[in-house]
């Protein structure tokens, strides 16, 4: 079955409130590795399918799950991934919304596709570009699906017919 590594070392230090506290129980290497099919069923759940995103926690890969309600900004799904030893989501969460710090996170913990998966959900056509030219479609296509989703919250926010007058 083809296989897709997602991310590889784990660091036990970082910054920000998103990175793994000193001390904590995290191992040295932590290898994700996700058939084809399950990174399909992810974008699925990405855009909006909760009966896969469902299926997606009830068969093994509830951190895949919980990724796209913390990218729906809940606060409780981001605070599982980081208490479930999935900083590498967390910070292609934030990534995507925009912040370099988790960037540089990603970069300096071997996690460059994850940045380029966040810079191309973070309106980079470039990054996009990138991780086609290396052939990597599927993640293209979650960072596109990452895309729309956070653009979508962006716009709701900012379109004050939308907003409480309370």
């Amino acid at each position: 079955m083809n296989k897709t590594v997602l991310a590889h070392r784990v660091k036990n230090v970082g910054v920000n409130n998103f990175i793994l506290r000193k001390g904590s129980p995290v191992p040295l290497w932590l290898v994700r590795q996700y058939p084809t099919k399950i990174i399909v069923a992810w974008g699925e759940a990405i855009s909006g399918n909760k009966k896969i995103k469902d299926w997606l926690k009830e068969n093994g890969y509830p951190e895949l799950s919980c990724f796209v309600y913390a990218l729906q900004l809940q606060d409780s799904a981001r605070k599982w991934l980081m208490d479930n030893n999935c900083p590498e989501l967390m910070a292609l969460v934030m990534g995507s919304e925009g912040d370099k710090k988790a960037l540089n996170w990603l970069r300096a913990n071997s996690y460059s596709k994850l940045a380029l998966i966040a810079e191309g959900a973070d309106n980079d056509n470039t990054a996009i570009e990138e991780l086609l030219k290396m052939d990597e479609k599927e993640w293209a296509m979650i960072s596109l699906k990452i895309r729309a989703v956070k653009n979508s919250i962006q716009e709701d926010n900012e379109d004050w017919h939308k907003q409480s007058r309370w």
